[in-house]
């Protein structure tokens, strides 16, 4: 019986399997490597908001008027005087800085974050935030990674395999992780 054919079915197999997991955990990588460079999960925004509109007395009063003009249903968090011409709304994931102007509109700062949409999901799986029942998927998935890592170092056989230039590369893996922990001192 010849193993090499069926090794390269089990292989081909579990790799298709294994894509969608390995792009989740790739972008999410990707994301999360440079974290100090931008935020992987949110996207701020900042919008300026001119509205003609006459504000009444008082700041709950002035930030049920925006609120209705801007058409947020949304209930405030907290409202309160940020500087002597300004109103802060607090909503859940976002700001609103009403600045009252003695002639002409008046300016509604607003700001917060927008999920970006598959690196915030990408991200909460990578960092295993699903928990438990996805602490069991990403170790089945480890589990595939480590069979077809291993399964293609036996695919083929002779000088392309790991008897002939296969063996190079396969220390060539070995040593770059190796090679920076030393280099850089470790942990």
């Amino acid at each position: 019986m010849r193993w090499r054919p069926w090794l390269r079915a089990f292989h081909r197999d579990i790799g298709y399997l294994a894509v969608g997991l390995t792009f989740v955990y790739a972008l999410s990588g990707l994301a999360v490597n440079h974290i100090g460079d931008w935020d992987p999960n949110f996207d701020n925004y900042e919008t300026t908001h001119e509205l003609a509109i006459e504000l009444p007395e008082g700041d709950n009063a002035i930030a049920e008027t925006v609120l209705k003009e801007l058409e947020i249903v949304e209930e405030p968090v907290e409202i309160y005087p940020s500087d002597v011409d300004e109103t802060a709304v607090l909503l859940e994931h976002r700001q609103l800085y009403i600045r009252r102007a003695e002639n002409g509109p008046v300016a509604v700062i607003e700001s917060g974050q927008k999920p970006r949409f598959m690196l915030r999901v990408s991200n909460w799986l990578h960092l295993n935030r699903g928990k438990k029942a996805w602490t069991y998927i990403a170790d089945g998935y480890a589990v595939f990674l480590l069979f077809l890592a291993t399964s293609g170092v036996f695919m083929l056989p002779g000088k392309k395999g790991l008897r002939g230039r296969g063996w190079v590369f396969v220390a060539l893996g070995v040593a770059i992780p190796v090679l920076y922990v030393t280099l850089s001192g470790g942990p």
